[in-house]
């Protein structure tokens, strides 16, 4: 049973350099892994998550869940993943392959993960070998921050729904003031 390194890195707003160096075994499986990074972090766990196998850009690829979540609908042809049912090395394509952890999809906090080294032995147990930066504590980011996520460059306190999208008020051809005498019947 070889042993897997593993950088993970949390994704912050302030750029500050958080990580943690796990080992894991190779035929441990991602609820584990996934277990292993949210007590790293000192994390509850106790929110809903998803890894996503990833590529060199840091796109999302397949989705392993946390939970079934096909609510038994037999009409799904493609077959659900769940963590606790697939082990690690079953996706392990690249010498430094990618993964991707939504943790808390109100709260957004992102987790990325690379495969940094081998080991020839695995531990029996998960273990943080390097410990980077503090954590965050997990309800410092509030719920209503993903919005912010979703915006972008957008300031919703600027927001004036008399505007389009170039900033210029709707022409309509009519002025408030052409309605100041109008009578209703």
């Amino acid at each position: 049973m070889a042993g897997l390194k593993f950088r993970v890195l949390l994704d912050t707003d302030n750029n500050t350099e958080i990580f943690r160096d796990i080992l894991i075994n190779d035929t441990d499986n991602f609820e584990v892994f996934y277990k292993a990074i949210i007590q790293a972090f000192n994390f509850q766990g106790d929110q809903m998550a998803s890894i996503y196998v990833s590529n060199d850009n840091w796109d999302k690829g397949f989705e392993l869940n946390l939970m079934d979540m096909t609510y038994g609908d037999e009409q799904d042809e493609t077959e659900a993943s769940i963590m606790k049912d697939v082990a690690i090395k079953t996706h392990l394509e690249e010498p430094d392959q990618k993964f991707i952890l939504v943790y808390d999809f109100m709260r957004m906090w992102i987790f990325l993960i690379e495969l940094v080294g081998y080991e020839k032995e695995g531990p029996a147990t998960p273990q943080v070998l390097v410990s980077v930066g503090m954590a965050p504590p997990e309800d410092s980011r509030a719920a209503n921050d993903v919005d912010e996520l979703f915006l972008g460059a957008y300031d919703a306190e600027e927001f004036d729904e008399d505007e389009d999208e170039f900033g210029d008020d709707f022409e309509d051809g009519y002025a408030d003031e052409d309605y100041e005498n109008f009578d209703q019947y």
